[in-house]
């Protein structure tokens, strides 16, 4: 079955850099386009960046532009996430998502997260 595993989650002051990782298992990795989003507390799940299936598009949120970096590696099938210039508005569980649209069908699959938490 399709697996997806986060890690790399830490605990960082304001200002530091963490870089996640997230592997996938059980599917075709490079048909993919890759997500990352992210969960704070009492907040809904919101989108942080994506990639495409080749790597030669990306977008960001507002939020992290300039700060965050989504990469790809279809050889080990890993889309990676390296944070930099850590705020403590991007403590959240992230997670990593993959997605394809196939004969009219859209498939999606999550990771089970990975917590940051950034304060002094």
């Amino acid at each position: 079955q399709v697996q997806l595993v986060e890690s790399g989650g830490d605990w960082v002051q304001p200002g530091g850099s963490l870089r996640l990782s997230c592997v996938a298992s059980g599917l075709t990795f490079s048909n993919y386009d890759m997500y990352w989003y992210r969960q704070a507390p009492g907040k809904e799940r919101e989108f942080v960046a994506t990639l495409n299936r080749l790597g030669g598009s990306t977008s960001y949120a507002d939020s992290v532009k300039g700060r965050f970096t989504i990469s790809r590696d279809n050889v080990r099938n890993t889309v990676s996430l390296q944070m930099n210039r850590l705020k403590p508005g991007d403590t959240a569980v992230y997670y990593c998502k993959a997605g394809l649209w196939s004969a009219g069908k859209r498939f999606e699959y999550w990771g089970q997260g990975t917590q940051v938490t950034v304060s002094s």
